[in-house]
């Protein structure tokens, strides 16, 4: 595998090195995102519909727990970029000491608070009925592995601001092929039902973080860090924070999201419509990936050409990836309103000797998932213009622009609308409220990046 040195950022042409960035993280994002589409079509078919529903009550909350590596990670990998940028080495190697002492202190603590209060938390996210049940057994088990992936989603970010999307991009595909195999092996051969699928998850996570201190620890990583490194520095660990807190933000209300929806559909429909939003939530996390690739490529490419003062080049990496992100989102809106039923049927067995609720669930998912999966997604073309914009004031270090843009759509949008809309138009409310939130963040955040171009980066 051909080493990326960090400087090539900054010289390379913008086309080419967006496209090098882009493809193994978009590659990366892929089969991580086919790792819970297919996960979810396993438990679907092998254990049930209900159980889908139960996953999808237990992510929210496994999922802001590892995303404190992940906003730590970005946060971090900002000031690590622009520090390569401006060739302070020193800095960027304390400011990853930092970022593992931090997420190892934060994920622990919050995890040992997530175990403690697993009773309330399940039925507060809209694991009620049949759901709660394969919904505690599934939480527990894989809350003892997030750490180990708030560990990786911290150092997957840190290899992309090195400059090094490919190693980043296997740290990505190694869980999700093991999580398939162990899938397979724990579902389907010694019949572990729900056990079984949290198992092949956690042990996911302790391969990716394998890897990835593999990766640190030899030649491959210019961060070689020493113990000096780890101890906390106040002046690092409040950019850390201002910076991550845009990305925390956004997965705290993303989880909100969750609480709600689950809530309000389960009140519309019972555990069926519950259903029907987690197969909603997993193609919202896969088809999206070549876009979420895009702007992951374009973070460290903008933020180090930011930190070393090529503002020419800042402007034409927004204006590329845009332009990449668009193209590729817009495909993705043309297979989902193409296939919305095929799709869904992916998910669910078509045995027909299965009990007469589970036929009547499927049933009902399979007759609700169309119109819900093409209002979700009707206004996809536009939303890499929302993507990139918040994600460029990340890069930079601008940390209110960053966060405010970043909490547009879901917090200041789209959970009024959610909350709103479903008292007049009832479940087709919910799916409404989608494409509208797409599309009044993406006017917000095009005025304020115009704006941001005119006056800085010139």
């Amino acid at each position: 595998m051909a080493k990326v040195s960090a400087e090539q950022l900054g010289t390379d042409p913008i086309g080419k090195l967006l496209i090098k960035q882009a493809v193994p993280a978009s590659i990366g994002i892929l089969v991580m995102s086919l790792n819970i589409l297919v996960d979810t079509i396993f438990v679907g078919n092998w254990i049930g519909s209900i159980a889908i529903a139960a996953i999808n009550v237990v992510l929210p909350v496994s999922f802001f727990i590892a995303a404190l590596g992940m906003a730590i990670g970005i946060g971090g990998s900002s000031i690590i970029s622009r520090a390569l940028g401006a060739e302070k080495k020193e800095k960027a190697l304390k400011t990853f000491g930092n970022q593992i002492s931090l997420t190892l202190l934060v994920t622990i603590t919050m995890v040992a608070l997530g175990l403690y209060y697993v009773d309330a938390l399940i039925p507060a996210f809209g694991g009620k009925g049949a759901i709660f049940e394969p919904a505690k057994i599934y939480y527990v088990i894989v809350l003892y592995g997030v750490p180990f992936l708030a560990l990786c989603m911290m150092g997957n970010t840190v290899i992309r601001a090195e400059g090094k999307p490919k190693f980043a991009m296997i740290a990505m595909i190694i869980p999700s092929v093991g999580n398939l195999v162990l899938d397979y092996i724990f579902i389907y051969v010694f019949d572990w039902g729900m056990e079984g699928a949290a198992w092949a998850t956690t042990a996911g996570y302790l391969l990716c973080f394998g890897y990835i201190f593999y990766f640190f620890a030899s030649k491959n990583s210019e961060l070689k860090i020493r113990p000096l490194h780890l101890a906390f520095d106040i002046p690092i660990l409040k950019e850390i924070g201002s910076l991550g807190f845009v990305t925390l933000s956004r997965q705290a209300v993303t989880s909100i999201t969750y609480l709600l929806l689950n809530n309000i559909l389960f009140n519309l429909g019972g555990e069926p419509l519950v259903a029907v939003y987690a197969i909603i939530g997993r193609m919202l996390m896969f088809a999206l990936f070549p876009v979420f690739g895009v702007t992951q490529g374009f973070l460290p490419i903008a933020g180090f050409n930011y930190g070393a003062g090529k503002y020419a080049r800042v402007r034409e990496s927004i204006n590329t990836a845009i332009k990449y992100a668009a193209l590729m989102a817009t495909l993705v809106f043309i297979g989902l309103m193409v296939f919305p039923a095929e799709i869904a049927a992916l998910f669910l067995s078509d045995r027909t000797d299965l009990p007469a609720q589970e036929l009547a669930t499927n049933a009902f998912v399979l007759e609700h998932s169309p119109i819900a999966m093409r209002l979700v997604f009707a206004a996809t073309p536009i939303i890499a213009l929302q993507l990139i914009g918040a994600a460029y004031f990340q890069s930079i270090g601008k940390a209110i622009p960053a966060l405010l843009l970043t909490l547009t759509r879901q917090g200041f949008f789209f959970i009024p609308l959610i909350l709103l809309l479903p008292q007049f138009f009832g479940e087709i409310g919910v799916w409404m409220s989608f494409p509208i939130a797409d599309l009044l963040a993406t006017v917000v955040t095009g005025l304020y990046l115009m704006r941001e171009i005119k006056n800085t980066l010139v």
